[in-house]
Order: structure tokens, then sequence, then C-alpha cells
């Protein structure tokens, strides 16, 4: 049985700032995954899968609040950063901290692209683009089933 490193992240918050921040590591097994996660999370978020596009349930989901991972809960976006791509996926033009996500380059199914992985639990996200909008110019093109969504407010300490 296979094990992965993964990091468990506590934040402690102040109004919309992160105050604390501390990291433990714990071991999980492709078994344990396959316990936490339903088959269509596993395939994506520890086989790098691909939802289909326009299928996902936050593609046009227009409420405040924040997206974490389904892998582990890691605050990865804010809806204020989500923007309409016309891609099928939803998409951020930002993380919610340069630490959030981890990106490594895939040249998979003949394409050079760059992978987006939590930086927490190593789940597959997505992938991200040059041509979002300004000031970043990227586009965090994410699987919706790699996401959980937290509405505004209801974002408590973990």
């Amino acid at each position: 049985m296979e094990e992965q490193d993964v990091y468990i992240e506590e934040r402690i918050f102040f109004s919309d700032r992160v105050i604390s921040v501390e990291k433990t590591m714990m071991k999980k097994s492709e078994a344990e995954w396959k316990k936490i996660l339903t088959p269509d999370e596993f395939k994506v978020l520890r086989k790098k899968g691909t939802e289909p596009p326009f299928t996902g349930k936050y593609v046009h989901q227009a409420a405040e609040g924040t997206y974490i991972c389904a892998g582990c809960g890691n605050l990865l976006f804010s809806s204020e950063k989500k923007f309409g791509s016309g891609s099928g996926w939803p998409s951020f033009s930002a993380t919610v901290a340069p630490d959030a996500v981890v990106v490594k380059p895939d040249n998979s199914l003949f394409m050079k692209r760059i992978e987006v992985v939590c930086a927490q639990c190593g789940g597959h996200l997505g992938h991200v683009f040059d041509d979002g909008p300004l000031p970043t110019g990227k586009r965090y093109c994410m699987n919706s089933i790699s996401l959980r969504f937290v509405e505004k407010n209801k974002l408590k300490k973990s």
C-alpha cells in the first residue's frame, strides 16, 4: 500500500486576515483516500482526471465565499477572484495565498500545460494558463469536483 505525504494546516482567522498558520504532516494511503473521497473525486484528485466541461457544480456559481480543497479543506480561492472564462470550468485569476497551491509541468495528452495541485494534500485541482484577466493574467481552470464552496461568513476556525 503506497503512502502519500499529506500536510494538514490549521489557520486561525481574525476578520479576513490569517494571523497564525500551523502545519503538521500525516500519511494517507490510496485505500484511505478511497474511503474518504467519492469515486469521481478520487479519479480527479488522486488520479489527475478531468470532469467534462460545463458539468461541474461551480461553473456558474456566483455566490460570495471561499473555495477549499475537497480532499483536505485547504483554502484555495476566493469568489472575488472568480470570473466567467467560457472554458466550461470554474476559473480564478489568483489563489487566496501564494502557498495555497503548487504548480508543476504537465506534458500529458501531447500538450504542454501547468498542473495545479493542492499544496496541502497534493490533490489535482486543474491547470493554470496565461490568458486570464489583468492584473495577474492567470486563469486557474479548476475541476469543480476538486473543490468545496463555503459561503461568506460561514468560514470558521479550523
